[in-house]
């Protein structure tokens, strides 16, 4: 009996696959109360934000080490440390970096919560008001909001914050529009 040829990519992963998200809430909470950034049991805003940083982050991640790192974006931010990094000098070095982080500040002033749709409405702006897109664009954003420079996965961190800040943690975290502030008050 003759074996039939097994092609090469047969193991491959469809890049449209879904990702399987391993973490539930239980987790994010989990972590947070190892950091300290939970007191106690989390009540039902807490618990819901959990809920959704598990569906948001889970996927994005192999595993818990990574979910507690993305986790970590979230609830530990400081600006002026962030920019003395080499690769935040890379990233601001770039073509409009500068006008790409102005614009969000002015468009995050108004302290309105960053919904998706918000940031989804901002990216509009911004590619259209700067004629700019991909890592120009994007990594600046990510770097300013999310304390990294980096792929989609910080995109979900940014989309977090608001109702994190809004949710009583024992660590408060800084929202969009407070990390655009401190970080372009860091610029100069």
């Amino acid at each position: 009996m003759s074996e039939i040829p097994i092609p090469n990519d047969v193991h491959r992963v469809p890049a449209d696959a879904e990702r399987i998200n391993l973490f539930t809430a239980a987790d994010v909470a989990s972590i947070l109360k190892e950091k300290n950034w939970l007191a106690g049991e989390a009540n039902e805003i807490q618990a819901a934000w959990c809920a959704r940083a598990a569906t948001f982050l889970g996927p994005q991640v192999a595993d818990r080490a990574a979910l507690a790192d993305l986790l970590g974006l979230i609830f530990e931010y400081d600006a002026q440390a962030l920019l003395q990094a080499t690769e935040s000098h890379a990233v601001m070095s770039r073509y409009a970096a500068r006008d790409a982080l102005r614009q969000l500040a002015l468009l995050l002033l108004d302290g309105a919560p960053l919904t998706s749709e918000r940031f989804s409405d901002i990216l509009m702006h911004l590619k259209q008001a700067l004629d700019i897109r991909g890592r120009e664009l994007f990594h600046p954003l990510r770097l300013a909001l999310a304390g990294r420079a980096g792929g989609g996965e910080l995109d979900r961190v940014i989309l977090l914050l608001d109702e994190a800040a809004a949710a009583g943690f024992a660590v408060p975290p800084k929202t969009a529009r407070e990390r655009i502030l401190e970080f372009c008050s860091a610029l100069d």
